[in-house]
């Protein structure tokens, strides 16, 4: 029998106080924000927010459509520069959602994470249907949004502190293909481009490259600061990286994005993008980049299915969540 996660648990697993624990657990001041999401995080690792979820309800599921649909659902955004409806990704995204809830005669209202405030000063929690997060919300948010009873829907973002349905790119089984196809062209020193603390998808999309060299018997020279770049200071960590370490052959990037600054980094340099070095991208937002390949991820598919679970989850709040994949496409561009 499991035993019960206690606010000691907690502190020994963190080597942190109870005051602490018992502050961040409760949402009060006296720790700061960084503290706190180490607390949450690692409450929702130990299982302690499992048992505040929803019990099972009884019958069988609902079906979307034996109801007429009227309301308001929340989109929301991390404060977060390049996560924006404005984005390359996450505007496809966004309309997919928003188009979908339009078919549905369902209200939308768009935030950005506030800073500070609680989420609700904003908003009358009554009226919300329910709230779609797109991209990488903060656990305290997503705490304060369930603590009010409101159905989550998270579109390629997962926290262990705390359990919703979740959508993303199935970023395991076409990332080994992207991987096949580099080491099947004899490529042989790699370097992974992208921080892979921002996205759960840039995680699984390193851990599926570190273990397709692996499998494969070649090693893993991984230059550490190249998987944790922040996007303000990525010129220079690239360029202090491949400096001093020199070029691979090929650079295995997060997402188009990531490519972008490291062709333009390299530009910047001064240093011309040999013939033989290679990179390849995720999500296909720059066609014109000179890849060996990127993938097509359906963005659109992404908001409208999340629409689709969001409905589901409030027509049967007590069945189990699910994590859904989208399958993408792999582009050999040369």
């Amino acid at each position: 029998m499991r035993r019960k996660v206690t606010i000691q648990s907690i502190a020994d697993f963190t080597g942190l106080s109870k005051f602490a624990v018992s502050r961040a657990l409760s949402n009060k001041p006296g720790v700061s924000t960084q503290t706190r999401d180490t607390i949450l995080k690692a409450a929702g690792q130990l299982g302690y927010f499992k048992d505040s979820l929803p019990a099972k309800a009884p019958g069988g599921p609902v079906d979307l459509d034996m109801r007429k649909w009227s309301g308001t659902i929340v989109i929301l955004f991390p404060n977060v520069r390049y996560q924006n409806p404005e984005s390359l990704y996450w505007g496809p995204v966004f309309n997919g959602i928003s188009s979908r809830l339009d078919q549905r005669g369902i209200n939308v209202v768009t935030l950005t994470e506030p800073k500070g405030d609680s989420l609700f000063s904003l908003l009358h929690p009554e009226a919300i249907m329910g709230v779609i997060t797109v991209g990488s919300i903060s656990t305290p948010i997503l705490l304060e949004i369930r603590s009010l009873g409101i159905p989550v829907m998270m579109v390629d973002h997962a926290d262990p502190g705390f359990k919703s349905d979740s959508i993303f790119t199935d970023n395991m089984t076409v990332m080994k293909e992207l991987m096949e196809l580099a080491i099947g062209r004899g490529y042989t020193r790699f370097q992974f481009i992208g921080n892979i603390r921002d996205a759960e998808s840039f995680y699984e999309r390193f851990l599926v490259f570190r273990a397709a060299l692996e499998d494969k018997g070649i090693s893993l020279s991984q230059i550490p600061a190249l998987i944790a770049p922040e996007i303000d200071q990525f010129r220079e960590t690239f360029a202090a990286a491949v400096t001093e370490h020199g070029l691979p052959d090929i650079f295995i990037c997060a997402n188009d994005t990531y490519a972008l600054f490291a062709i333009e980094t390299m530009e910047y340099m001064g240093l011309p993008v040999p013939a033989n070095l290679a990179f390849t991208g995720f999500d296909n937002t720059y066609p014109s980049l000179p890849l060996l390949a990127t993938v097509n991820v359906d963005k659109g598919q992404l908001g409208m299915r999340a629409v689709d679970q969001m409905l589901w989850r409030i027509l049967n709040p007590g069945t189990s969540f699910e994590k859904i994949l989208i399958q993408a496409d792999l582009i050999i561009k040369g």
